[in-house]
């Protein structure tokens, strides 16, 4: 998908709700290119991020009251966690200008479209499009964020049927602006395909940290002490934030329990071959896996 050009700048007010790592990337993305957006309009109900945002320099204004930020916002953009976007659209949506666009970042889709379709129901005047930035880091918060976070990174769109071509032409323009690749999907797709290469792998990071901090003292103490790249690399990706994760769990949690049972039952599978010794089966996951590195470094993905 390639976005429509559009006479600078894309947006006159550009409000991000909720600058931890993906919102203040694009706070900061957007300060560093006028073409996106004449006005950066920064929000949190937390004083202390609206504080760290004001040092920070990473937004014209901050506002802490979300209903005034959108107040004569060309496109508002929610960064907040995924359980809380629905109430986050009915506080905002209904102080949103006629024409302005709405769209979010989160990590399911079924969940949060089903969440903000009620406060647009009376707001047809408002242009509605999901996306899905995948890029982050294991940090959050707004210092968290850096300009080139989005850089060769995909970013999923999700328009609805009856979202105006022209929101969805601003949106993905936006996107290219901060470096990103677009690919559309269905919600139902995203969530099944985010849950195999995202969900899935922090579910097993937190449950395989989980079980070293389980060990005997003397057992734990070691692996801390003698922890290899394969068991550190785990903790990397178990340090991520516990609120928003709970909350992806919950609101994506049959395709991610789908995705579960096939990766315990592929486990039994290899750890029946290495109970009977067949190196055929061991050799070929493992020849496997090799390959779908190879394939994600020649995407640039790694």
């Amino acid at each position: 998908m390639t976005a429509t050009p559009f006479v600078p700048p894309l947006f006159d007010k550009l409000v991000i709700i909720g600058p931890g790592l993906i919102g203040s990337s694009i706070l900061r993305r957007a300060m560093m290119d006028r073409d996106i957006a004449r006005e950066i309009v920064a929000s949190d109900i937390d004083p202390k991020v609206c504080a760290r945002v004001r040092e920070l320099g990473i937004a014209d204004q901050v506002e802490p009251d979300a209903t005034q930020a959108v107040r004569d916002a060309d496109c508002v953009i929610l960064c907040v966690p995924v359980g809380v976007i629905g109430e986050v659209a009915a506080q905002v949506v209904p102080a949103m200008k006629p024409g302005a666009i709405l769209s979010e970042v989160g990590s399911t889709k079924v969940s949060v479209i089903n969440a903000v379709l009620p406060a647009l129901a009376s707001r047809p005047d408002i242009a509605f499009v999901p996306a899905h930035p995948m890029a982050g880091t294991e940090y959050s918060g707004p210092d968290a964020g850096f300009p080139s976070l989005f850089e060769n990174r995909w970013c999923l769109l999700l328009p609805l049927q009856d979202t105006p071509a022209d929101a969805v032409a601003r949106i993905c323009a936006m996107w290219e602006a901060m470096g990103a690749r677009l690919r559309t999907m269905t919600p139902e797709h995203h969530d099944r395909v985010c849950a195999i290469v995202s969900h899935l792998p922090h579910l097993l990071a937190f449950t395989i940290c989980g079980t070293a901090d389980d060990l005997a003292d003397e057992t734990r103490s070691e692996v801390l002490d003698f922890a290899a790249s394969g068991f550190r690399d785990f903790t990397r990706i178990a340090a991520s934030d516990p609120t928003m994760w709970r909350d992806i769990f919950l609101n994506n949690r049959e395709a991610l329990l789908e995705m579960l049972e096939r990766f315990m039952t592929d486990a039994q599978v290899m750890a029946d071959a290495i109970r009977k010794g067949d190196d055929t089966i061991i050799v070929d996951r493992i020849a496997r896996g090799r390959a779908i590195r190879r394939t994600l470094i020649e995407n640039h993905q790694a």
